[in-house]
Order: structure tokens, then C-alpha cells, then sequence
């Protein structure tokens, strides 16, 4: 198993398929984009297919979710996909996207083994979207969430972050539009993983603003501490159920001692933690030939080493050198 020090067992991981990403969004990346991994860096699919094998087979992972960046601007993602969904045991498989290609792709992903999606939309404005990503593409994000659902990728998850003064005014008509189509919306506190390093608590919408907004219109009721687990989103039943709405307080309400991850990124690092400064280098040793037990005891090390949380509410923080897009979330 891939245990830790403090007795907490991952079974999640989380597979970061590319850095790069179609849109700019202002709480990730500057407008110019970054300079993305050379193509010969990252994992090619067989690689990735490999770690996700060992991961499963050998070190008791039970969910795969691949993420990016965009994850839909890899070329082999259904065939990942596909190759991931025919190992055993079978591991659940999802995605995390900004949904601007799943019109095209989301019936191809399901036929392939895809379980759900985890779609990113902060706003129902079209302008502001423009605003936060710095693209016209929302009308690309509805129609992907309209193709998730009518391929059967349920249950579809929306996820937001608000903004103060841009779309921090949006929290109950978003959970609205929410509800209407049978959508699970979870909001998310804005973390200090922007490349340009300019995160500032102080300009946070923190979670218990965001429940403040949506109980300005909607009753809610606590789903109860007991049934979150190791899920970081506290859900809250919506005006007595059955919908629920979740709201991930990273920064103001962690869940660094049920945690249950783990990350490999689109180079093949592994991750203990979304904010360590420290990463374990696993694709030396795989394209020097080691064999499947000598990477899972070096991924059982990586493991081991994780600290207690995060860190985050320690004035002396640091964030990691490494932007979300380029550690998938």
C-alpha cells in the first residue's frame, strides 16, 4: 500500500497528462501562457499506462482521474482510457476538464471506459468567462457538459472558483442552473498554485462566504462530517434533497489528515502532496530499466515521506515552484 507516516493510505491518484492547457485562466497562468514540458520529458502512453498498472495492481489504487492541464489535448487519451479500464481489478475511472473539447470526445471516452467528469465553469456570463480566461469559449463548455451528460458520463461535477469582484456575485444562480440540470456543483476555494505567484488570502472567497451567498437563497442542511471521508468537498443537502452542493475549503477548512492521494505528473514525478515543494522522480528509474517492483517500492518511499498537511496556515507557506498546470489537481 502506499502508506504514509501518519498512517494515511492512498488510493487515489491523480495522472497530470499534459501541461498545457487552451485557456488563461487569471488564477493559473499569465495571459502569454508558460513554457510548456519538451514532448521528449513527458511520460508517452505506454509509460503512463505502466504506472497506472503498477499503481493498481500492485499498490492498492482504486481511482485514477487524469487531469492536466487540459487533458483533452492529449492524442491518446481515449486509448489511455481504454488500456487503464481493462486492468484488474478495475480501477473508477474519471477526468478533470475545462469541457471545451468533450463535445467531440465524450462519447469516444465513455465507449473507452471513462466513468465520469469533473468539468471547470466559473461563471454563466459569457463575458466574464472571457474576463477570467481570456478566451470566448463558453459556449464550448455548455455544449461539452451537454455532450457529457447525453454520452452518460455520470455523475457530472462542475467545478468554481469565485473570484472577488469578478464572479463572486454568481454563487446562488450557479448553484440554480445547477440544480436545473442535474448537475453536482462544487465550489472551490482559490489555492496559491497561480504561476505568477500572486495569491493572497486576503482576496479569497473563502467557504464560508460562499455558503453565507447560496443561504441567502437556498436551505442547507450539513450532509454530516462522518460522510466526507476523504472527499475534500463538504457537501450540503439543497433545500431537503436530494441534490447536494460541495464546497472545498482548501485553504480555510483542509483535509490534509484523510487524505488519500496521490500524484504523478506529465513527467513523471510523483507528488505526495498538491502543495510539497518536493517531488520523487520515478521516470529515471522507469526508462533505465527498473522493473515494476523497483518502481513501487520507490513510489512506497515517496509516499512515506508526506507531511502532515499542507502547510498552508503557516505564515512561513511557501508555494510550490510547480503551477497547478503543470501538477494536474
Amino acid at each position: 500500500m502506499l502508506i504514509d507516516t501518519y498512517g494515511r493510505v492512498a488510493t487515489d491518484l491523480r495522472v497530470s497528462l499534459t501541461d498545457r492547457c487552451n485557456l488563461r485562466c487569471t488564477y493559473c497562468m499569465p495571459e502569454e501562457g508558460l513554457q510548456w514540458l519538451a514532448k521528449p520529458d513527458l511520460l508517452t502512453d505506454d509509460e503512463i499506462v505502466r504506472m497506472v498498472r503498477i499503481a493498481v495492481t500492485t499498490l492498492g489504487v482504486k481511482d485514477v482521474r487524469f487531469t492536466g492541464g487540459e487533458p483533452l489535448l492529449r492524442p491518446g487519451l481515449v486509448g489511455i482510457v481504454e488500456r487503464c479500464a481493462a486492468l484488474e481489478p478495475r480501477p473508477k475511472i474519471s477526468l478533470t476538464t475545462n469541457g471545451i473539447a468533450l463535445r467531440r470526445t465524450a462519447e469516444a471516452l465513455r465507449e473507452a471506459g471513462l466513468d465520469r467528469v469533473n468539468v471547470s465553469l466559473d461563471t454563466l456570463r459569457p463575458e466574464v468567462f472571457h474576463t477570467l480566461t481570456r478566451r470566448n469559449r463558453h459556449h464550448d463548455v455548455i455544449a461539452g457538459l451537454e455532450a457529457a451528460r447525453a454520452a452518460g458520463l455520470d455523475p457530472i461535477k462542475v467545478n468554481t472558483v469565485l473570484m472577488r469582484g469578478i464572479n463572486d456575485d454568481e454563487a446562488p444562480d450557479l448553484l440554480q442552473w445547477a440544480l436545473d440540470h442535474s448537475y453536482e456543483l462544487r465550489f472551490i476555494e482559490q489555492m496559491p498554485l497561480d504561476a505568477q505567484h500572486g495569491w493572497q488570502r486576503s482576496d479569497m472567497v473563502t467557504a464560508e462566504e460562499i455558503l453565507t451567498a447560496l443561504q441567502s437563497r437556498f436551505d442547507l442542511r450539513p450532509e454530516g462530517r462522518s460522510a466526507r471521508g476523504s472527499a475534500p468537498a463538504e457537501r450540503w443537502v439543497v433545500d431537503g434533497g436530494p441534490a447536494r452542493v460541495g464546497v472545498i475549503g482548501s485553504v480555510t477548512r483542509p483535509f490534509c489528515r484523510a487524505c488519500d492521494r496521490t500524484r504523478l505528473t506529465a513527467d513523471g514525478q510523483v507528488r505526495n502532496c498538491l502543495f510539497a515543494r518536493e517531488e520523487s522522480d520515478l521516470r529515471g528509474p522507469l526508462r533505465s530499466g527498473a522493473d515494476d517492483a523497483e518502481i513501487a517500492e520507490l513510489w512506497k518511499a515517496a509516499m512515506w515521506g508526506k507531511k502532515a498537511g499542507s502547510g498552508l496556515d503557516d505564515p512561513a507557506f511557501l508555494q510550490p515552484e510547480r503551477p497547478m498546470s503543470a501538477i494536474g489537481g
